[in-house]
């Protein structure tokens, strides 16, 4: 662990204000839940929680599926960070950070579709070069709980039908195994 050198107090009703600078940084927004963790040395520590991260093994399948049916790499993306991916080479795709324009997509719940190649193409992940044929956000319980997209391969630049209906497919089917977990 890092030392940031903050120090805060706790309230009279037990609460403590995560400085704005961590949560820039960390990407902790209002309303983000945040999993508590103690040990037996007397640390507390905070950690931004994703149901995705739980569903990692059926995102994986998910992903698996819709790259193999369609033919184009598969990545499913929780609010943060790639947690699956398929179709490429994983180590190059996991853990990567999401992208401020994939962020937009969060927001507005909407889904994305490159239905031609004048669109302005979405890159959904930071540091990689391939634009997005379609991006649909994971619905979880009512929140925007990560999204699922698939991506370019070389030869292709625009959704087919068949891309839209799987990657809406894979987003509802992994929006339902979150709310069971």
């Amino acid at each position: 662990m890092k030392a940031t050198g903050i120090v805060r107090r706790i309230d009279d009703l037990g609460r403590v204000v995560i400085p704005k600078e961590i949560r820039r940084t960390m990407r902790i927004r209002e309303g983000d839940p945040l999993e508590i963790f103690t040990d037996s040395n007397g640390e507390v520590v905070l950690k931004k929680y994703s149901i995705m991260g739980e569903l990692a093994e059926g995102a994986d399948k998910a992903a698996q599926v819709i790259s193999k049916l369609s033919g184009s790499p598969a990545v499913v993306f929780d609010r943060d960070h790639v947690v699956a991916a398929a179709g490429v080479h994983k180590r190059e795709f996991l853990e990567r950070r999401v992208s401020p324009a994939l962020e937009e997509i969060f927001e507005s719940r909407r889904a994305y579709y490159a239905e031609q190649e004048s669109t302005k193409p979405l890159m959904p992940i930071e540091g990689i070069e391939r634009r997005a044929l379609t991006v649909v956000p994971i619905i979880s319980s009512g929140d925007c709980t990560g999204a699922v997209a698939l991506v370019a391969s070389d030869d292709r630049a625009i959704a087919t039908p068949e891309h839209e209906m799987l990657a809406r497919a894979a987003a509802m089917f992994l929006g339902k195994q979150g709310e069971g977990a």
